[in-house]
């Protein structure tokens, strides 16, 4: 009898689900670890919508707690609408509510908000801080001179990593990269001119391009970027006097060019008069990044450095560095023909963040938050190429039984948002990848479930086409 009762206990501690395994102490309250586990496991597919739930005497006797903690467990749980009760039936997994199951999105390339830092509260004192100490009135106002003096002493701060001692005098301050880009493209070439660049081009840039009558001319490139022979045989060609590059963590590569390489792409352009804009917006969340090109050559180099990569794209603020006033000139009436100004309240915004040590402290946690979910992505697409260790987004090469085109769109129908090489790389000689973003969704629990359910989808062959029989 004391062997049945023995082997009944037992019983009883083998049934514990396997998505509950990861209890322990020291991790908070037991009733909010076990309502974590159920919306973990629901992400994750298990239990299934409508799968019965253990009943709550059972459940405790498994996890050997007593029973309120398990009540209050499935009482949370409820709040959340993670479950449902059916009376003397039991306790039900619910099925997914079509507003609180949004697409999981791996596609847009946003720093991820950092788990120790207060960005509501860091939005609320430098707001205050602007507020109490700026001119109201002139933050509703015209600015017409590529940002106040104080928001481009805020750049040169800001510039100041990567290129030393900044004269604020050669800083201006623009509504966000794309708007610098455009405007460079339009005071540096003329309608119908090529725009040398290699074969993974940012999406910002080809429209651009389209919009403006512009040539992309894409040219060969190795695992360090460009080749310093292709910019030379565009420009003898083709007459191309202009090149685009983002060569630290590139979009959508993650590849980082070497300091060697730089030197004799800079070399090259400046044989041949080509002008380079450079489009550095990862350069900050790189460890041990080369020098940027424009401190190689200042005099042919424009550098774009955006705030929407390390920190928060709501700010739309980018600096652009020229070192001579009359091409800084030239892109200031380009500027303005499209984009007015940067908005003088986000501006100051920024600027308050920079000179009170905000922006750095936010800085250091998107690092932190980005290294810890290229880790993530590490773990669980494990033995498949393309994580890396800084940066917003991983490039993944898929199996010869996907493509990337096919890939993308079947995730679309499994909740998961992806963004096919064609995106980036135009043309039959499109490698068979994804770019994978991992900032945009908030919740480390919702990015490590979308990451298995990446993985999944990867690890399985896709489903022959049918036409539908009506």
């Amino acid at each position: 009898m004391h062997g049945d009762k023995i082997s009944e206990a037992r019983s009883i501690q083998d049934e514990v689900p396997a998505w509950l395994a990861g209890l322990a102490p020291g991790r908070g309250p037991r009733f909010l670890q076990i309502a974590d586990a159920i919306e973990q496991a629901l992400l994750e597919g298990t239990p299934r919508p409508g799968e019965r739930l253990p009943p709550q005497r059972r459940l405790a006797a498994q996890l050997n707690v007593d029973l309120t903690t398990v009540t209050r467990a499935y009482d949370e749980a409820r709040r959340r609408r993670l479950l449902e009760g059916r009376g003397a039936r039991g306790t039900y997994a619910a099925a997914p509510k079509v507003e609180s199951m949004p697409m999981m999105d791996l596609s847009m390339n946003i720093p991820p908000s950092p788990e120790d830092v207060d960005f509501g509260e860091l939005l609320r004192q430098g707001l205050a801080q602007v507020l109490m100490r700026a001119d109201n009135e002139l933050l509703m106002t015209y600015h017409l001179s590529g940002g106040s003096e104080p928001d481009r002493r805020a750049g040169a701060a800001w510039l100041a990593p990567m290129f030393g001692v900044v004269d604020p005098a050669q800083v201006v301050v623009c509504p966000g990269a794309q708007a610098a880009l455009v405007a460079l493209m339009l005071s540096l070439s003329e309608p119908g001119a090529a725009i040398v660049t290699g074969p993974a081009v940012y999406p910002g840039l080809r429209a651009a391009a389209q919009q403006f009558g512009r040539r992309l001319l894409v040219v060969e490139a190795d695992g360090d970027g460009m080749l310093p022979e292709a910019l030379e045989r565009a420009c003898r060609e083709h007459g191309a006097r202009l090149a685009y590059l983002n060569r630290t963590l590139q979009n959508p590569s993650t590849r980082t060019m070497p300091m060697a390489r730089r030197r004799e792409i800079v070399a090259a352009a400046v044989r041949h008069g080509v002008r380079i804009i450079e489009d550095d917006p990862y350069w900050l969340l790189a460890r041990d990044a080369p020098l940027p090109l424009a401190r190689i050559a200042p005099g042919h180099v424009y550098y774009v450095s955006t705030l929407s990569k390390c920190l928060t794209p709501g700010l739309r603020i980018a600096f652009g560095l020229f070192p001579d006033p009359a091409p800084r000139e030239r892109f200031l009436v380009a500027l303005r023909a499209f984009a007015l100004m940067a908005a003088p309240l986000t501006a100051a915004l920024a600027t308050q963040w920079i000179h009170d040590g905000s922006a750095q402290r936010l800085l250091d946690g998107v690092r932190l938050e980005a290294r810890a979910r290229q880790e993530l992505a590490r773990d669980i697409l494990a033995g498949r190429p393309g994580a890396v260790e800084d940066g917003l987004h991983l490039w993944l090469e898929l199996p010869a039984y996907w493509t990337s085109e096919e890939l993308a769109r079947v995730a679309g129908r499994e909740g998961l948002a992806v963004a096919p090489a064609a995106v980036f790389c135009p043309g039959p000689m499109a490698p068979n990848a994804i770019r994978v973003s991992l900032g945009s969704i908030k919740e480390r629990a919702r990015l490590r479930a979308a990451l298995r359910r990446l993985s999944a989808l990867l690890a399985r062959q896709p489903a022959p086409y049918r036409d539908a029989l009506v």
